[in-house]
């Protein structure tokens, strides 16, 4: 045999041994990928818009990788293997499609990947699919719990300037967003529960810093398609939580906003229309779910200062509705600027927490 051929063979078969196992490559749409959230399944891709939104993967390998793309604007994930949060990758993804490298050199045995969006609603990032390294191959999923759980808010419950240094101002960037660190994934993660997360900063029920109210995106699976509808029935919570009504409060007084002119006029809306505006909206949650547990929160920022009506009219609305499954609780303010830190969410995970061990049998 020709020494030069011998030599290419040998060659093809050192690649082959050594790259043979190389990579495994996992597309979004394998059955093995455990999704929570609100998440558009498109062929082989899934899209997260929602903040919160998560995949999981359990897998054998040395290392994991993710192909991915935000539209909109560039978002912020986790990537937590192991469970280990305390060493979670935090990452960006923009307008360029790549693919990043998640985790290298792991040890040999059983793996697990938590990719997780920190960041707000205003992104659209489609998960083409995941590689992963060495002699690899993917487990069966997680069991999921059996207890389910969905909110409802705006920045407090987005995440929005958890991540801010300290001493700095909330600028209100996506790198400063960290929903996993706040009270709703806190307490989600708490009882052990699936979650969903519909929230988006700056948005409230009858007015909003934007054009869009929570009224007239709650059912959309992408907040920024009037078209595209969320199946209610594909996830059915045991417990919900509404934080909303901040920024009603602030841009209920802010007559000179172009949100407040659209949304009123001239004319700042009355008590007994915010509190109809509220009941309504819990209203239409209720359709949605029969049988849900609904905690109808308030706080932790200025609409629950000291003298603030807010609360009360929320009280009101709930009795109004004369439902034993709805429910009020309020975050006292935190009497500090800017938006909650994670030592303030965390104190409102803990008062959310005890509320529901205490009033509600799930």
């Amino acid at each position: 045999m020709n020494l030069i051929f011998k030599y290419f063979l040998a060659l093809v078969f050192v690649l082959t041994f050594f790259t043979g196992f190389a990579q495994l490559q996992v597309k979004s749409n394998n059955k093995n990928i455990r999704y929570m959230g609100r998440v558009a399944a498109k062929g082989d891709s899934a899209t997260f818009y929602w903040p919160g939104t998560s995949a999981a993967i359990n897998f054998v390998g040395s290392s994991i990788k993710v192909s991915m793309q935000s539209l909109r604007e560039k978002s912020f994930f986790y990537a937590i293997i192991d469970n280990d949060a305390t060493k979670a990758f935090k990452f960006e993804s923009d307008s360029v499609k790549k693919t990043i490298s998640l985790a290298e050199h792991l040890p040999k045995g059983k793996h697990s990947l938590l990719l997780y969006q920190l960041s707000n609603n205003t992104s659209a990032t489609t998960i083409h699919g995941f590689e992963i390294g060495g002699k690899a191959r993917l487990r069966k999923p997680s069991k999921l719990p059996k207890r389910k759980i969905e909110f409802y808010g705006n920045s407090i419950t987005a995440g929005h300037g958890v991540d801010v240094p300290e001493g700095k101002p909330d600028s209100g960037l996506p790198e400063f967003f960290n929903q996993y660190a706040t009270y709703s994934a806190l307490t989600a993660r708490h009882f052990n529960a699936q979650y969903s997360f519909v929230a988006r900063s700056g948005i409230g029920i009858m007015v909003s810093w934007f054009p869009e109210i929570m009224p007239e995106v709650y059912d959309r699976l992408d907040p920024f398609d009037p078209n595209s509808r969320w199946d209610f029935s594909t996830y059915t919570p045991d417990g919900v939580v509404v934080n909303l009504m901040q920024n009603d409060y602030w841009l209920t007084n802010n007559t000179g906003h172009a949100q407040f002119k659209k949304r009123f006029g001239t004319t700042k809306p009355t008590a007994d229309f915010i509190i109809r505006s509220y009941r309504d909206f819990i209203s239409t949650i209720r359709t949605k779910y029969p049988k849900a547990h609904i905690i109808c929160a308030l706080g932790n920022m200025n609409a629950t200062e000291a003298g603030s009506k807010w609360p009360g009219y929320i009280e009101q609305a709930v009795a109004g509705l004369n439902d034993g499954k709805i429910y009020s609780v309020f975050f006292p303010y935190k009497e500090t600027s800017g938006h909650p830190n994670k030592k303030e969410q965390q104190a409102m995970a803990d008062q959310l927490i005890r509320f529901i061990d205490q009033k509600v049998k799930w």
